[in-house]
């Protein structure tokens, strides 16, 4: 693929991400569609969308997506405080720093039976929506939404709450081209917290 068109392609889709909170398959689509290139068109690797995303929250968002993402890592920490039991990670845009009010908060939990999760928040009174989603091999697993409100927030916080096997853990932890790891257990989420306050 040409670079500067992957560039291009990655600039426009960072723009859907940062502004409208489209995930990254769906804005490098658009991107496409927006620029009047052909459906098959080839599309830019997620770390060079991400690399576009940085630069339009530099540029356009300095002011407020700082605190923004504060908050959802916060409410992501409550969360995996309360489900430390199903080994929970959060993921996405909250975990890699790139997050606004538009995303909602991703967790993915790697326990021995999927069914444990919906028994917990059924016993916490907890409401949630069910869904399902692609997994890491393409198989199907369920994602159990709940939402929160929060007053430093307009509207509710979304939490997602994808189930995968416990086998799944270790290649979920596999770092990025960059060396980044594309989700963090709760100490490792802490410790950004920590040096977010310092």
């Amino acid at each position: 693929m040409n670079d500067d068109l992957a560039h291009e392609i990655a600039q426009v889709a960072a723009r859907w991400i940062a502004e409208e909170g489209m995930d990254y398959a769906s804005a490098k689509r658009q991107a496409v569609a927006d620029l009047g290139l052909p459906p098959r068109t080839a599309l830019p690797r997620h770390e060079l969308v991400e690399a576009a995303v940085r630069e339009h929250l530099a540029l356009f968002c300095a002011d407020t997506q700082p605190e923004e993402l504060r908050v959802l890592r916060q409410v992501a920490l409550r969360w995996m405080q309360r489900l430390e039991a199903f080994r929970p990670h959060v993921s996405g845009a909250v975990w890699r720093g790139t997050a606004t009010r538009h995303q909602d908060v991703r967790l993915e939990l790697f326990c021995d039976d999927p069914k444990s999760l919906e028994i917990f928040l059924i016993d916490h009174n907890q409401s949630y929506e069910v869904s399902q989603i692609q997994g890491f091999q393409g198989e199907t697993v369920d994602a159990l939404s709940v939402s929160e409100a929060s007053p430093a927030w307009p509207g509710r916080i979304w939490i997602h709450l994808i189930v995968h096997d416990h086998d799944d853990l270790r290649g979920a932890l596999r770092a990025d081209t960059q060396g980044r790891t594309w989700r963090g257990d709760r100490m490792a989420l802490e410790r950004l917290l920590q040096g977010e306050e310092t």
